[in-house]
């Protein structure tokens, strides 16, 4: 199983900091568990729609072609700004 954490208003929309989730077989890129969760419901839907989420895949920033697979850490955030 993926192990998903989510933060900030990711976090928020979704309704948990973390959870567990089995991906399906053909679910091995980023941009596809991006899918994959949209898929879940509304309020996962809400929190994956917006355009600047972040994503780390074992604590290190991924891109959407980027494999993954069901034994990762996902994290999805928003971006981070500083001044």
């Amino acid at each position: 199983m993926a192990r998903f954490l989510y933060f900030s208003w990711v976090r928020e929309k979704i309704g948990a900091p973390t959870e567990q989730l089995t991906l399906p077989p053909d679910v091995t890129r980023v941009a596809e568990v991006l899918d994959f969760l949209r898929g879940i419901d509304t309020a996962h839907a809400t929190a994956i729609a917006h355009p600047n989420l972040r994503v780390a895949v074992n604590q290190t920033y991924a891109r959407m072609d980027d494999p993954v697979s069901d034994a990762d850490e996902i994290a999805l955030f928003p971006p981070v700004s500083g001044g």
